[in-house]
């Protein structure tokens, strides 16, 4: 990554004296610090050549990029390893090409443990090591490198070329000369895992990234063959990078250098490129080697931990809290977490990890009502070297979700989680609008009957949940291409309801011919929204257009500026939305959705987002009397639950099974069951047998309700609207 030097009148010249924390990486555990011995300005015309054919890593790390290093892999509960989803396109936004997740064997394992955040720490008290007079450049945006490198044993090479993570080496890219670096994590790169064949290097001197053949590399005890002469005498970036090689060499080999009586950086350095050219004598290559040093006085192994880091990628500029583990979040990682924690596989579990939205090779949770999955990675980081292999030795193995409230390593789950995951979702305002208006409470004199227009209605759930709050309904205006959903209204409501047909076909005539309205609600079509499916087309494309027809149609029954009267709507989509997508949305409607799972008031997860105007949206849930909070209650007699909640209910067939081993969720007569229709519906909080017209199948029913909204959360976003229209 690339320091910005500060101007001298925002950072004037500071001592600094160099220790092995500050110079192991190149950093400490604290903002990037990056060490430039003073001296004339740095030349940059051979640099810059250079910087634009690196790969760097921004502050600004693009979404894509995270995006594109997220798979999925999928196992034996608790211990497996998740088989991924192969060649899943991911459109991040109109404009931006999709990418596809990068596949990889089964069972291949990613051994790179390293963490820009938890790092080892080693004081060598003894040690003396030269002093210079440095400028300190300091970047926010920047991740936090370990201290030390962590034991070589862990991370051999992959492909048998040798040079793994840790080790200091030479390296070339095309049309430039050697330069030394260090061999990283691609974790400390903010980008995706380094090809067959590759490595990542962070390159001395300015802390940039690039991804490097392991046949353009070499070791750093070939310093006499690389060394240049010229470019050391000519560029301040050049010696800057072989003074911080030849620094963490030392520290590694543990080789101290006599005091230097002159004040001069160059003549400081002498003693060590004579070290370096000599052969890095007495210990080698061997002494080079990023292990554990017995040699040193006091070496611990310890993790460092502060705030202000993400946790999913260590970068210093943090954005927002994590919802769920004390730590915070960068905005590119908090981007990743809105569109993909609520986003779930097959089997019903989370398609990623519950604490970076990552990660290669996950671990399924073994409590039957929980889907939450943790990378590998983040085990072995956060909770310890070998957490994922303990955790594979259990049958079954529970997450830290579920697991008693303590610390697990640096893992440490908000007692309050619940909240702050509403909180992370309301506050994610990433546009700043005016709070809608208020409208005051309607004297009950004056109340009357309301008059909604319901787009893309379905099985008429708006029009149900009103009745069932009692509210009086004058008309209401249902826009419906379904023709299973359309008989489902017409027949459980008596032909109260006037369908409408297309929207597509709504002109503004209509609206002044059926209006005014005081209500308008609809929920697009989410197929080409949602991220779960590969072949979506997004927002601006395919269904996801159909959001734009709402928008207008909202837009032409609003009430005229000089209409003084009570007007609200409501707008719903899936939460596993490209983030772009989201905010498109957003900044049409002119407001930021709330989340809502339902969960919370029924036995079955469905996490979608509402924007809207209605008092109270982001009001706590609270369950009422009448809501069935736990399967069972769901059940026809002589049927037992097998699972308290059952995972998001969609249209397909498999969506009811639970888990990765695909169980049943009921026991009937000592068997498994599936849901009958009955109890889908109890679900969902519609009446038993609602969806029971036109002599439909099982199948067409679950369709219908799969694409439905939840009554019990409706009956919760629509009740303030008491104190505004007439009820019975």
């Amino acid at each position: 990554m690339h320091c910005a030097c500060l101007s001298p009148s925002l950072s004037p010249s500071l001592p600094l004296s160099l220790t092995p924390q500050s110079l192991a990486c190149g950093v400490g555990p604290g903002p990037l610090v990056s060490v430039v011995p003073e001296g004339p300005s740095l030349e940059l015309l051979e640099q810059d050549s250079k910087d634009s054919a690196q790969s760097t890593s921004n502050s600004s790390t693009s979404l894509i990029s995270h995006v594109t290093e997220r798979g999925s892999r999928r196992g034996e509960r608790g211990r497996g390893v998740r088989e991924g989803r192969n060649g899943r396109k991911v459109n991040i936004g109109p404009i931006e090409e999709g990418v596809k997740v990068e596949q990889r064997k089964k069972g291949e394992e990613i051994k790179e443990v390293s963490h820009p955040v938890f790092c080892l720490s080693t004081c060598r008290e003894s040690v003396y090591l030269p002093r210079l007079k440095l400028q300190i450049q300091v970047s926010h945006a920047h991740p936090v490198y370990p201290s030390k490198t962590p034991p070589y044993s862990l991370f051999p090479s992959q492909d048998n070329k040798g040079f793994g993570i840790g080790e200091l080496v030479w390296g070339k890219i095309k049309g430039f000369s050697w330069w030394p670096g260090i061999v990283v994590t691609w974790r400390a790169t903010g980008k995706r895992q380094a090809t067959h064949g590759m490595r990542w290097l962070q390159w001395f001197g300015d802390g940039k990234f690039s991804e490097v053949s392991a046949d353009k590399l070499d070791s750093i005890t070939a310093f006499p063959k690389f060394f240049n002469q010229a470019s050391y005498t000519k560029l301040t970036s050049y010696r800057r990078a072989i003074f911080q090689a030849l620094e963490m060499a030392s520290l590694r080999a543990e080789k101290t250098f006599p005091q230097c009586e002159s004040e001069g950086p160059e003549d400081q350095v002498k003693p060590m490129l004579d070290w370096a050219i000599g052969g890095f004598l007495p210990k080698g290559q061997e002494g080079l080697k990023p292990t554990d040093n017995p040699g040193c006085n006091t070496t611990k192994c310890s993790y460092l931990f502060r705030a202000d880091f993400c946790l999913s990628c260590g970068k210093t500029r943090v954005a927002t809290f994590h919802p769920l583990f004390e730590g915070g979040l960068c905005q590119a990682c908090k981007d990743v977490y809105l569109e993909i924690s609520y986003m779930y596989d097959d089997d019903g579990y989370q398609s990623y990890c519950t604490v970076c939205c990552g990660g290669r090779e996950v671990l399924l949770c073994g409590n039957a009502n929980c889907c939450r999955c943790f990378c590998v990675d983040c085990l072995d980081i956060l909770v310890g070297a070998g957490a994922s292999n303990s955790a594979r030795n259990l049958d079954p193995w529970r997450c830290f979700m579920c697991q008693p409230l303590q610390n697990y390593g640096v893992l440490k789950r908000r007692h309050d989680w619940s909240m702050k995951l509403q909180e992370f979702f309301v506050n994610d305002n990433g546009q700043e609008f005016e709070s809608p208006k208020i409208y005051r409470a309607v004297p009950a004199e004056q109340r009357r009957p309301i008059r909604v227009l319901s787009l893309f209605d379905g099985i008429a759930t708006g029009y149900l949940v009103l009745r069932d709050l009692g509210f009086k309904v004058d008309h209401y205006i249902a826009s419906e291409v379904c023709e299973d959903s359309i008989s489902v209204g017409v027949v459980r409501h008596e032909g109260r309801i006037q369908y409408v047909h297309d929207v597509r076909n709504i002109s503004r005539k209509n609206i002044e011919e059926w209006g005014p309205f005081d209500l308008v609600i609809g929920g697009s079509p989410c197929n080409d929204l949602s991220i779960v499916n590969p072949a979506r087309k997004g927002l601006y494309e395919g269904t996801g257009r159909l959001f734009f027809e709402f928008y207008r149609l909202l837009s032409e029954a609003k009430p005229k500026e000089a209409e003084d009267r009570p007007f609200f709507w409501m707008f719903e989509n899936v939460v596993a939305m490209g983030v772009n997508d989201k905010r498109d949305i957003s900044r049409f409607l002119e407001c930021n959705p709330v989340m809502i799972d339902a969960i919370e008031v029924s036995a079955a997860h469905r996490a979608r987002y509402f924007w809207g105007n209605l008092p109270g949206m982001n009001r706590p849930r609270c369950a009422s009397g009448m809501d069935k909070l736990e399967l069972q209650d769901c059940l026809d007699h002589g049927r037992v639950a097998k699972f308290g909640k059952v995972r998001t209910i969609t249209t397909r067939s498999n969506s009811i099974k639970q888990g990765k081993d695909q169980h049943f969720p009921v026991m009937m007569n000592g068997k498994e069951d599936i849901l009958w229709c009955t109890e889908l519906e109890r679900i969902f909080g519609f009446p038993v047998h609602y969806t029971d017209v036109s002599n439909m199948g099982r199948g067409a029913r679950q369709k219908l309700l799969g694409r439905s909204w939840s009554v019990p959360v409706i009956r919760h976003l629509f009740a303030p609207l008491k104190d505004y229209f007439a009820c019975e």
